[in-house]
């Protein structure tokens, strides 16, 4: 798919191959529309860019983390950095309390690495995870990451579940059931759901949560994932398109606007376990901010930044449905905010 508009190659792969799957669809979707743009602002706005305090909290949590596991060189890894204003704000943080790791952003964007680099210019960019250093503890943070990776829908019919594809008509999307999937792959609690319920699964959360707690576990370090997201697996459709701060239809204009879905915590923290790691939570952002001392943070900086805190940890903004889970290298001491 190397000619034309995205929607056009689209199109084609789906005329010469049949159906592809909602994590196909939303893979492509989301690598051309990060690639073409810088959405921060335009589409939708993430913790970082609300308020200084929420890195400089993120940056204190990881320094008093570093700190109690006995100083150690580390590096400091940003997952999907956006504009690179998490790792600023930490970093200021993080050189008060005495560490200053070497940064290391894990971007694919060459708009987004644009304006990272003009905030972060000694920073070393990776494509994956994979070239990511292998010689200290990493310091892992992933704001709003984990939600854009592709998922997977299984949809139950009147017969059995069946995987949701994506069908076209000239350049018209549409999702459809596909084939049916054995039972095996249903978790065994959702499995006698009724027919039109759907669950979402993210195999590229699961893969890349295990290779970094296997990191973890042979390196040393912590991991600190926040997102929207619940604690699964469950019965629930999440996924969703978001343009100019509203909602549009997923299957409408592929590229033109963010395609996201819920995070399955559940699902992640059982993975991070499974590779070695040590999970500790899911808890709400606005428990989690509270616990670092968003309030007095926010008492020091004066009442213009009220709007913000309350945006940050408020039960119906973004306290309640985004979530924060940890996992840290076996040894290596619980992190704060869990308790």
């Amino acid at each position: 798919m190397s000619e034309g508009a995205l929607p056009e190659r689209l199109a084609r792969a789906i005329t010469l191959a049949g159906p592809m799957s909602i994590a196909n669809y939303m893979a492509a979707a989301n690598a051309h529309y990060y690639a073409t743009r810088d959405p921060l602002g335009r589409d939708f706005v993430t913790a970082p860019e609300v308020s200084q305090m929420f890195g400089e909290l993120i940056g204190l949590w990881l320094a008093d983390l570093w700190d109690r596991a006995g100083r150690p060189t580390a590096h400091y890894v940003e997952l999907g950095p956006g504009r690179g204003t998490l790792a600023l704000d930490a970093r200021r943080a993080m050189a008060k309390a005495g560490l200053a790791p070497a940064l290391h952003l894990v971007e694919t964007s060459p708009i987004l690495r644009a304006a990272q680099a003009d905030r972060l210019p000694e920073a070393i960019w990776h494509d994956s995870i994979e070239t990511l250093p292998d010689d200290a503890p990493l310091l892992i943070v992933a704001n709003e990451f984990f939600d854009a990776l592709p998922i997977r829908q299984l949809v139950r019919g009147a017969a059995g579940w069946h995987e949701r594809l994506v069908a076209c008509q000239d350049t018209l999307f549409l999702p459809i059931a596909g084939a049916r999937v054995p039972e095996s792959v249903i978790p065994e609690a959702l499995r006698a759901a009724p027919p039109g319920a759907v669950i979402e699964t993210s195999p590229a959360s699961v893969n890349i949560a295990r290779a970094l707690a296997g990191r973890l576990q042979a390196q040393g370090g912590a991991l600190l994932a926040i997102d929207y997201g619940y604690e699964g697996p469950a019965i629930g459709e999440t996924l969703q398109a978001v343009r100019a701060h509203a909602f549009v239809n997923p299957f409408e204009a592929p590229g033109e606007h963010d395609l996201t879905a819920h995070v399955d915590f559940g699902t992640l923290a059982a993975a991070l376990a499974s590779g070695g790691a040590v999970p500790h939570g899911p808890v709400t952002q606005g428990a989690f901010l509270t616990a670092l001392g968003i309030d007095a943070r926010a008492a020091a900086l004066g009442p213009r930044v009220a709007p913000d805190r309350e945006r940050l940890v408020a039960p119906d903004q973004m306290g309640t449905l985004f979530k924060v889970l940890a996992a840290t290298a076996p040894g290596w001491p619980a992190p704060a905010g869990f308790a």
